[in-house]
C-alpha cells in the first residue's frame, strides 16, 4: 500500500514509520505527555510514533 503524506500534520522526526515528505502519513495522531503538569511542548509527545524498519533514534 502507498502510504500519502497528510500535509495537515507536519513533522521533523525521519525516524517515524509514518513520515514522508517533512509530513505525517496517518489521517491523525495521538498526543500525549510527558510530565504530570504540562504548561510547554516539551513536556508533550506524539503517542503515535512508530520507529520505522531502517531508522532508529540514536
Amino acid at each position: 500500500m502507498f502510504e500519502q503524506s497528510n500535509p495537515n500534520i507536519k513533522c521533523t522526526v525521519s525516524s517515524c514509520a509514518h513520515f514522508k515528505n517533512q509530513a505525517c502519513t496517518l489521517n491523525e495522531i495521538q498526543v500525549g505527555c510527558c510530565q504530570s503538569h504540562v504548561d510547554c511542548c516539551q513536556d508533550t509527545k506524539c503517542a503515535s510514533f512508530q520507529l520505522g524498519t531502517t531508522n532508529s533514534c540514536h
